[in-house]
């Protein structure tokens, strides 16, 4: 059995301490998060990855998000971030709001087949945190094989997972299964995924009233969200081609090509931008993992 360590004991530093050095060694551990218990690893290390996709039984078309532990850390993974979207960073991070950008295309990563894109959360968790300070971004999947239940207390995810993952960092039950809301922040309108954990009531503040129904063609990946709950899937060849190429040629709704900022400069004035809500209802695919 792997070691579970305490993070809610007295040797919160140590506990904190032993699961950093194994992300650091590109192990695969289990942490806590403000949703539910997520598996991850080292996003900057590719095999560590591909072992976390590989113990949740996901391949590499539903690729993780990553964890961050700083609003300051999304520009030097993505780009390209319009106004609206650092909007929402400002009200509503650390917290349950998935954004999905166009990642930085040096990069040196491979978190499976991402379109060019990245999805990026900043966790509303202490323990995970500080975890994220000491390693970087992680890449974080949902603490359960795929189909079983999500995980909310240490033991849950220990009993899905077993020894392959070499660290278990007990944070405490976790409270909330209620998914993340996952934004695309791709294109020239905030395109609402899924709505979760934070409600129509509440982006409308922010972004603006007049949300529509997303169009169903084209779309990003099904990033694997840690918590119960994914996008319909897509699937592009190449992550690591400009994200230009890829917004020009294969998602045509996103409008104008990536690699130029001009795509934002037709975004209302007043009121700020509307978004498009994605209805799970109209994917052909069942998902195994929808929220309940």
């Amino acid at each position: 059995m792997s070691p579970v360590v305490d993070a809610t004991s007295d040797d919160r530093t140590g506990s904190v301490a032993t699961t950093v050095d194994a992300v650091r060694r590109g192990e695969i551990v289990v942490i806590p998060t403000d949703t539910v218990y997520g598996i991850g690893a080292d996003a900057f290390d590719p095999a560590a990855v591909a072992n976390v996709l590989m113990a949740k039984g996901r391949g590499r078309e539903m690729p993780p998000p990553v964890l961050i532990p700083d609003v300051r850390t999304v520009d030097g993974l993505a780009r390209a971030v319009p106004d609206w979207a650092r909007r929402l960073i400002d009200e509503l991070w650390p917290g349950p709001l998935t954004l999905v950008l166009l990642a930085q295309p040096s990069l040196h990563w491979d978190l499976g087949e991402t379109a060019g894109t990245v999805a990026l959360r900043m966790p509303d968790d202490e323990i995970a945190l500080e975890v994220l300070r000491e390693t970087g971004p992680m890449a974080v999947t949902s603490a359960n094989r795929t189909g079983e239940p999500a995980a909310t207390t240490i033991t849950d995810a220990a009993v899905q997972l077993g020894p392959v993952v070499s660290v278990y960092l007990d944070g405490g039950p976790r409270t909330s299964l209620e998914p993340s809301t996952i934004i695309d922040c791709t294109g020239e309108r905030p395109e609402v995924l899924r709505l979760g954990a934070i409600g129509r009531d509440r982006l409308e503040e922010i972004l603006g009233d007049g949300f529509d129904r997303a169009d169903d063609e084209g779309g990003v990946p099904p990033f694997d969200d840690p918590q119960p709950g994914d996008l319909p899937e897509y699937h592009d060849e190449d992550p690591v081609v400009a994200a230009a190429e890829e917004a020009r040629l294969h998602r045509p709704r996103h409008g104008a090509g990536a690699g130029d900022d001009e795509q934002w400069e037709d975004l209302p004035a007043d009121g700020g931008p509307t978004a498009d809500v994605h209805d799970p209802t109209t994917d052909t695919t069942p998902d195994p993992e929808a929220p309940r």
